[in-house]
């Protein structure tokens, strides 16, 4: 009764969750189904739920909810329990053909997700989840639902398996894959093909709703198999850059077989279009295999064969309305190019008619642009390859591109000019807006364009002249009307736009002066219609107009304008004869007085603005352009006259955001490289440079010096201000200059800028500019702050810093609980720019700071107090969550290990587990500079604690520090510091991450093997009364190939059982040989040097990595063996092993083998005595292998003699 009560409880809030429109009727009901799920009797009541549940609604929770059950990383179902769950879907599935689709397709991913993470699980022998084709076999013979639902299992596990959970490694992820994918994958493929074979045929009825979706499911199949990430590569789904399919070289024989992609071309021709899209994706990927997939001869019969089924859809386009298969095939048509040479297309029989075809579709694409315009792309792909291949040809047939790439580039921009009426006259969305596709399209564009330059040049020429003398005429007229201005406006965009990008297509290598004479009539035509809208910009503007000419500008600049660009001759002479231009610095002088005009009249348009100070900031990088132009009379003018008054943008604007002054810091760094190039140490320039600012932090103090002030106009002011002195902070990077910045903010405003951290602490737009600015000031770039001896300014700023963090810090923690959402711009921000200034002031080089201890001034310690308190209040994971956060810890934890280790031997006991872990956690992060600090940290630690306990050995030891002598008797009063790092780990600390890192060292690919091994000769000779041999075992379980079951020797304390097949046994015994090589190899080298000095660790980080690449190529030799020879392969797979490790770059004793053989008997010797389980040396049926601590260091060490 209560069972049933219970039942219909939780169908009315599967109703209350899905129905209900009640925002907290919802809310309630998603409460109180949480609870179920975490509930401990929620197994069976899912099992009741599908059993008796009469909505689909509840099926759904059953579903997902055991989903979650067998997903769980603690405390897993154990291997009986899954296996019961995944055979009770199987026989639901089979007898309930007709569920809500929702409620089927929840449970085949439960069935997906059980067969995933249990791929290794072995009962009997046997991989029990394996038989993934078997248990679909009855679904495929029953009726055409049970097919359904039997192709759909398989094609839902063929994507569950390729793609990373993030609950679990990447490494466990990719094993599975490759597994399934050796195993299960081309038998998978292989039916879905012969599957597809005999629908085609026969004459199914695609109106019978069942049948459709029978052959959709198929297709779908089909793909997900192709769309394998074969190598583990594939790390974005939406990304179309790797055009490559990894396909193994077991699937020759498919592709080899010209009938697969037939099967394909015919399908597309024979069901409607509702399922042709599925099948142009399928030959998309089949047209991406790899080329090494087939020799010479192989690959071109492959491509006649692709090429063929190109044209013969190209003949008969009809599908091709729909846009869904437009989309595809065009698709289809750039792989074309990506996965074959321009050299193999020519030599294809029906290449000139396939071309011809190729270049009048696209033609007609481009010239309907309101059409699919995100598939353009494709065939713009197509093309820029196309024609980038031309001067690398040798095939001695013609390529014909220089035929039909001119009537690609003429599509392309009559098209364009075309659609700018339509779209004005019917408000359509214009394709300008999208600045990124613009960029995008313009790019391939420009490849195109050049390919028979002349034509392009010519057509842009007379285009260009027909559209601005129509605008000049309408100008001048007085009944035109707005909408044949802003038609002509919106053609002579897109032309400077494109101008500007066939411009930026120049390559120096093969350009001619012809052609640069040619770019010179284009920039004529460009400048001069510059000079007309500028004459009118004080009535009048178009801002797209002016986004495109800046565009221009910025492509002129790159190709015409720079240290290493060769000045064209014939370029400039076309710009004398037309502008009176005759040299770069009259160019540079047009560059200025159009960034002038454009903040002149522009200063409050955001997107023309931003666009106009990068252009000046890149002009002025240049080491020749930036003195060319501090000459011309209009860049003095900007450095004398930076106000308000003739540059708007710099004014306190209350319609705009805070965020909206960020232009304002490109601006200065600009002025600041331009002022630098003639100040030398002319102070009095300096100071009349710096006026506006000084008014400025004049007015802020009038402000703050009284009790009432406009508060929006106080900040409005100090963020500008704060973000202009950062950018000339930013470039003033000579000592001499910075010097005259650092005397005029300090001593005099620097205490506005702590009033503005204690007053609006909690605004981020206003603390986060004047945190910015400060990490910028004690930034020690080029050597910046080299201060003099008898200067005591490097202690007074790191005051002044120190005084900005704890004020800052200490306010910041006053906040509370702060929402998830809005945490880390509230509050985690702020402290990553904390984290960041004190890493560049700690590691500056320009402070001494024993000095402060010894005066009794408390600023260093307040600000490290504070960086604790901050760091505390940070959970751990969010320090990896956020990458700007965990760059800046992790790189402040370097410095602060390496320098200042007395203060982290200070700490209290919480707080050193805390970064412990902190450490260990960021040396498995995917980002290699976190990884990297993490590994230095982790050097200054153990080198820090191997110094203090080697000296506190010494009969005549010399005094230790009290901190040091406090940190070892911290580590001895409070053993939970050896024991643990975490709360649910058993290991110690340093012993972990040594298992961490031997783990990363030899079973993964190391990106920064260099910086993991330096901490490791500290850490072996730290752990040594540990115990290296069950930390060596700890990481070689710990990366092992099998995740399996707690076996019946579980609760054995030290003892950890897992159930292997033969194969794994011997396997497993082989690798395990392998690491015992390298354990030996660790002992005995850390022997060999038994000191922690800097050339001991020189010497063992590179002998690792000399012996890394002998352990890898024995374990590949081993692995192969037995895949190849099965059982008997392990005789063979021992010799493989020792030959290759005594290959290896140093001579290994080979009695250092027989001692790990031994080991693996003394191993073994514990099974014959262990009446759980059932095994023997000499005929290896089936074993539980139970994790035993090998020998110690002291063990091992006579058998590893070096």
């Amino acid at each position: 009764m209560l069972a049933n009560e219970s039942l219909a409880q939780l169908e009315i809030l599967c109703k209350q969750l899905y129905e209900t429109t009640d925002t907290t009727t919802r809310l309630q009901a998603e409460k109180a189904l949480v609870e179920f799920t975490n509930s401990p009797d929620c197994l069976n009541k899912c099992q009741l739920l599908l059993e008796r549940g009469s909505s689909s609604y509840s099926q759904l929770l059953a579903g997902t909810c055991l989903s979650k059950l067998v997903s769980r990383t603690s405390n897993p179902l154990p291997l009986e329990q899954r296996i019961d769950i995944r055979n009770y879907v199987l026989n639901y599935l089979a007898s309930r053909p007709k569920l809500a689709a929702f409620v089927t397709q929840a449970l085949i991913q439960l069935y997906a997700r059980i067969t995933k993470l249990g791929w290794f699980d072995c009962q009997k022998e046997d991989y029990v989840f394996r038989n993934v084709i078997v248990d679909v076999t009855r679904f495929l013979q029953d009726s055409v639902e049970h097919c359904i639902i039997g192709v759909t299992i398989l094609s839902q596990l063929t994507n569950e398996i390729n793609q990373a959970d993030t609950t679990h490694p990447l490494t466990k992820h990719r094993k599975i894959a490759s597994s399934f994918r050796d195993s299960s994958l081309f038998d998978i493929f292989t039916l879905s093909c012969n599957l597809l074979k005999q629908a085609s045929g026969k004459n199914l009825n695609l109106n019978d709703e069942s049948q459709h979706g029978l052959l959709m499911q198929l297709l779908k199949l089909a793909h997900n198999c192709l769309n394998f990430d074969f190598i583990g590569t594939s790390t974005d789904e939406s990304s179309d850059d790797l055009c490559t399919v990894q396909i193994p070289t077991s699937w020759r024989s498919a592709f080899l077989d010209s009938s697969t992609l037939q099967l394909f071309f015919d399908l597309y021709h024979s069901i409607p279009p509702s399922l042709s899209p599925l099948v142009l994706s399928c030959l998309v990927q089949i047209a991406s295999v790899r080329r090494s997939l087939f020799n010479n001869a192989e690959r071109a019969k492959f491509l006649s064969h692709l090429v063929d089924g190109v044209k013969r859809i190209l003949e008969n386009p009809q599908s091709l309305s729909d846009p869904n298969n437009y989309h595809e095939f065009c698709r289809l048509l750039a792989r074309l190019k990506s996965n074959y040479q321009l050299g193999e297309l020519v030599k294809v029989e029906n290449y000139p008619e396939v071309i011809r075809l190729i270049a009048n579709f696209t033609v007609t694409s481009l010239q309907h642009w309101e059409f699919a315009p995100n598939s353009v792309h494709y065939l713009l792909s197509l093309w820029q390859r196309l024609a980038a291949s031309v001067p690398y040809v040798k095939a001695t047939e013609p390529h014909m591109l220089e035929t039909y790439t001119p009537e690609v580039t003429k599509a392309y921009i009559t098209s364009r000019l075309e659609s700018v009426h339509i779209i004005l006259r019917d408000g359509l969305e214009d394709p300008l807006d999208d600045a990124g596709l613009v960029q995008q399209q313009l790019d391939q564009l420009s490849t195109i364009g050049r390919c028979e330059y002349e034509k392009t040049c010519a057509l842009l020429v007379q285009l260009f002249d027909q559209s601005a003398q129509s605008y000049q005429e309408l100008l001048q007229s007085t009944n035109s009307s707005t909408m044949d201005i802003a038609v002509q406006e919106g053609r002579l965009t897109w032309l400077v736009y494109i101008i500007g990008a066939v411009i930026g297509g120049r390559v120096s290598f093969a350009s001619t002066d012809e052609q640069d004479a040619m770019d010179g009539e284009l920039v004529c035509r460009v400048l001069q219609l510059m000079n007309l809208t500028d004459s009118r910009l004080a009535q009048a503007g178009n801002e797209k107009l002016e986004l495109a000419m800046l565009s221009f500008f910025e492509q002129f600049r790159k190709i015409y304008i720079g240290d290493q660009v060769q000045k064209s001759s014939k370029l400039y002479r076309r710009l004398s004869e037309v502008l009176g231009l005759n040299d770069e610095t009259m160019v540079l002088s047009v560059f200025i007085g159009k960034i002038i005009t454009n903040l002149k009249y522009w200063g409050q348009c955001e997107p023309i603005t931003s666009k106009t100070l990068q252009l000046l900031n890149d002009l002025s990088i240049g080491y020749s352009s930036v003195r060319k132009l501090v000459k011309l009379t209009a860049v003095q003018f900007m450095l004398n006259n930076h106000t308000s008054e003739h540059f708007s943008f710099l004014g306190v604007n209350n319609q705009s955001n805070l965020s909206d002054m960020r232009c304002r810091t490109t601006f200065y760094t600009a002025l600041g490289r331009l002022l630098m190039v003639d100040l030398g140490e002319d102070e009095d320039q300096f100071e009349q440079f710096m006026l506006p600012l000084t008014a400025a932090f004049e007015a802020v103090a009038a402000m703050f010096s009284t009790n009432t002030f406009n508060e929006q106009e106080a900040k409005r002011t100090l963020v500008g201000l704060v973000r202009d002195l950062r950018g000339i902070a930013f470039a003033f990077n000579a000592k001499t200059c910075f010097m005259m910045l650092f005397d005029w903010i300090y001593p005099t405003y620097m205490p506005i800028l702590q009033r503005a951290i204690e007053l609006w602490y909690h605004v981020p737009a206003c603390t986060t500019p004047v945190l910015k600015l400060m990490a910028e000031l004690v930034h020690n770039r080029s050597q910046r702050l080299q201060f003099d001896v008898s200067s005591p300014n490097g202690i007074l700023l790191f005051r002044e810093t120190s005084k900005m963090i704890t004020t800052y810090g200490n306010r910041i923690l006053t906040l509370g609980e702060v929402p998830k959402d809005q945490v880390y711009a509230l509050k985690l921000k702020g402290i990553s720019i904390c984290f960041s200034m004190l890493k560049a002031v700690l590691s500056g080089n320009y402070v001494n700071f024993g000095v402060f201890r010894l005066y009794g001034d408390d600023a260093l310690d307040n600000a490290l107090q504070t960086f604790i308190k901050l760091l505390l209040s940070i959970p751990h994971s969010d320090l990896l969550d956020y990458p700007k956060l965990s760059q800046s810890y992790y790189s402040l934890l370097e410095v602060l290990t390496q320098d200042h280790m007395n203060f982290i031997a200070s700490l209290e006991p919480h707080v050193v587990m805390y970064i412990l872990s902190s450490i260990s956690e960021g040396l498995t992060a995917l980002d290699t500079m976190v990884c990297t600090g993490c590994c230095s940290s982790l050097d200054h630690i153990v080198t820090y604690l191997f110094k203090q306990l080697s000296r506190s050995t010494k009969k005549r030891a010399a005094p230790m520090a009290q901190e040091s002598d406090r940190f070892l008797h911290i580590m001895q009063q409070h053993p939970e510091m050896i024991q643990q790092v975490r709360a649910t780990s058993s290991t110690p600390p340093l012993a972990q991450m040594l298992s961490t890192v031997l783990n990363i060292i030899i079973f993964e690919d190391c990106r920064n093997q260099w910086s993991m091994s330096r901490p490791l000769l500290g850490l072996i000779l730290l752990n040594e009364k540990v115990g290296v041999g069950s930390v060596f075992t700890l990481a070689y379980w710990k990366s092992h190939d099998y995740c399996l079951l707690q076996g019946p020797n579980a609760h054995v304390q030290g003892h950890s059982t897992h159930r292997y097949s033969s194969t794994q046994a011997i396997l497993c015994m082989f690798q395990y040989i392998l690491f015992i090589y390298f354990t030996a190899l660790l002992v005995s080298l850390s022997n060999k040097w038994p000191s922690h000095c800097a050339t001991n660790k020189l010497l063992f980080s590179r002998t690792i990595h000399a012996h890394k690449d002998s352990v890898h190529r024995a374990h590949f030799m081993v692995s192969q063996s037995i895949h190849l020879l099965g059982n008997f392969g392990a005789i063979l797979a021992f010799g493989f092993t020792v030959s290759c490790v005594i290959s290896g770059p140093y001579i290994f004793p080979i009695y250092c083998i027989f001692a790990t053989v031994n080991h693996i008997q003394y191993v073994m010797s514990f099974y014959k005595t262990n009446p759980c389980i059932n095994c023997s040396v000499l005929n290896v049926t089936s074993c539980d292998i139970v994790v035993v601590p090998p020998p110690t260091a002291e063990v091992c060490a006579p058998y590893a003699i070096w």
